[in-house]
Parts: C-alpha cells; structure tokens; sequence
C-alpha cells in the first residue's frame, strides 16, 4: 500500500508489541519520491524456522529508492530459540539462519535510531546497495551467539556508518567482498569479533574491496580489533586496497591489528595452497590501549601474494595484564613504521 502511493509516504509502526513472521517491502516504487518507515514499535520475531528461507532476512527491503527507517522501535529477532540449530561450523553447507534487518539493491537508504536485538544470524545485512546511511543504531546480542554479525556489506558502494553501540557474537562490522568507498566512524563495539574486512577469498569470481576508512572507534573486549582475513585454498584471485584505519581505543583486546591470510573458522581445512587475495595499501594509524593476547600487532599475509606497502603509525599496545610489552609476528611482509611502535616492530 505504501509503495502504491505517491510523493512522500510515511509508514507509521506505533507503539506497541508485534508478533511478525518473515516480511519482505518489494520495490521499485514508481510514483514515490521518498519512503519513510516510522517504526516505534517493539517487533517480535517468529521462532518457527519453517517459515524462512536460507539466508533469508525476517524483515527484508529490496529495490526500494529513497528510504528512511527511524523511530527508536526495537527488532527482536528470537535467536535463542535457533541458534542451537546453526551448524555451519561443521557443515560448510549449511542452512543459513534469517537476518534481522536485510538490504538488498538499495539506493539512498536512511536507517537512523533503531535497536535490532538477539538475531537468529546477522543483524543487519547490505547487499547491493549504494547511498547507504546508518547512524545512531543499537546492535545487541550474548557474546557466545553464533554469526550474529552486526553489520554485513557485501558488494556495495557509498556506504557510511556512523555512532553506534554494538553488542554481539561475531564480527561487530564485517566488510566481505566487492565493497568500494565504505566509511565507518564513531562505533563502540564489544563484545563480539572486532571490526573485519572479510572473509575474503573463499568464492570464485569475488568483487575487489577498496576504499576503507574506519576511525574513531572503540572497542572492549572483543576476541579481535582490527582484522583482515582471507582464506587459504583460495579458486581465484581477488584484492583489496586502500585502507585506513585510524584512531582506535583498544580496551583489553585480543589480536588489535590482525592481518590473518589463513583464515578458516571451520574444524577441518586445506591449507595446501595460499591465498590468492592481494593486500595492498594498508594504514594503520593512531591505535592505542591494552591487549589480552601475548601477540598484539600479527600481520600474516599470504605467501601466494605477499603483503605490500603497509604501514604503522604510532602503534601503543600494552598488556592488560600489565605485565612486559607485547609482541609482533610477520610472515611475508615488510611493513613501514613510522612514530611510537608498541610493541616493537617484527625482526
């Protein structure tokens, strides 16, 4: 109804809880100019997986033009009751759980002052789309759910992220494959995996990324800081390019700067070829705090394609422990540092 209006349409959720199974909002909407969803309510997502379909989103938007979602509502996507049924730690092929909130081939998207709560897999997902804005979003989920990624951005272009708080399982923002000029800025992230660029390299025919840039950051607790991770065994090449990632707080953070070129998160893996995903271009800048891990600076790149022009610039890392300085690993990479090198830099 609201797609079938013209000029600019409101579409009011009001106060109040919903019990809502899976809904898609389906564009192009022709005689639209501008879509605002004003979601106020508190959304409770339906437990019966039968109703969704692998990698399916509980609420999902596709071809809309123009949208805005805001109004301070709640999506409490239920994951307590499915995640005990997410098995792709020992099925590479397996069923994916629904996503939250999912974005697909959108243009100048607005989603501003939402909370998206205990998803059954990711929160939110973009995928295809340009112009995207996210601010103001609150992101929450136990640290031992599983995929609960907090943001998804696959193949898209032009996106901003911006103060936000996010609380999860996994990845807090993960940047995966034929992303370009992504911004993030102002995230508060733990728990959950760090801020991630990958995987990358698992697939055949992947999108390069490049144009990153993710500052003023703070992230606790978290099993990672800043990490780029790329599949070994990797069917074809791919690259990414052109990032920086500049003035984080590190709060009691295992592995801060990570660049991990043999990622597999699975229990069995080959590891019989490299990967062939070329990292160029990297800028690590002003990150300072304390590690969990003996190891806080491990750039581990592929010994297919070597690292190359990645740079340190005032790195100050201690242990929470408060025990002696941390240490750095490398393999295939010549880094450049400039400034503080805390801990020191790989022999």
């Amino acid at each position: 109804m609201a797609c079938g209006s013209a000029g600019v349409v409101t579409f009011l959720i009001p106060k109040g809880t919903y019990l809502v199974g899976p809904v898609k909002f389906s564009g192009p909407c022709k005689n639209v100019s501008s879509l605002t969803v004003k979601m106020k309510g508190y959304l409770k997502a339906s437990t019966d997986l039968s109703k969704y379909g692998s990698g399916a989103g509980w609420i999902e938007f596709r071809w809309v033009e123009g949208l805005t979602l805001t109004g301070g509502g709640t999506f409490d996507g239920r994951g307590a009751e499915a995640w005990p049924f997410n098995n792709c730690l020992d099925d590479h092929n397996c069923n994916l759980l629904p996503t939250n909130l999912k974005f697909v081939a959108m243009n100048n998207t607005v989603v501003r002052r939402i909370t998206s709560l205990n998803s059954k897999f990711f929160h939110l997902a973009l995928v295809q789309c340009k112009g995207f804005r996210g601010s103001n979003l609150k992101i929450s989920a136990p640290a031992n759910s599983p995929n609960t990624d907090g943001i998804h951005i696959d193949r898209s272009s032009n996106i901003h992220l911006s103060r936000s708080h996010i609380q999860t399982g996994d990845d807090c923002i993960s940047i995966g494959q034929g992303n370009s000029q992504v911004t993030i800025t102002g995230i508060d992230c733990g728990p959950g995996h760090g801020i991630s660029v990958g995987s990358l390299g698992r697939y055949q025919n992947e999108g390069d990324v490049s144009g990153l840039v993710v500052k003023n950051c703070s992230l606790t607790g978290t099993t990672n800081g800043i990490r780029i991770k790329t599949w070994p065994n990797s069917p074809g090449s791919s690259s990414a390019t052109n990032m920086t990632f500049k003035n984080f707080a590190m709060n009691n953070v295992s592995n801060p700067i990570i660049i991990d070129q043999s990622y597999c998160p699975f229990r069995s893996c080959s590891f019989k070829a490299p990967s062939l995903v070329k990292l160029s271009d990297i800028y690590f800048k002003n990150i300072k705090g304390t590690s969990s891990s003996k190891v806080a600076v491990a750039l581990e790149c592929s010994k297919g394609f070597p690292c190359q022009n990645v740079n340190l610039e005032n790195v100050h890392l201690l242990l929470s422990s408060g025990q002696n300085h941390p240490s750095s690993t490398c393999k295939y990479v010549r880094a450049k540092y400039i400034g503080t090198q805390i801990p020191p830099p790989c022999a």
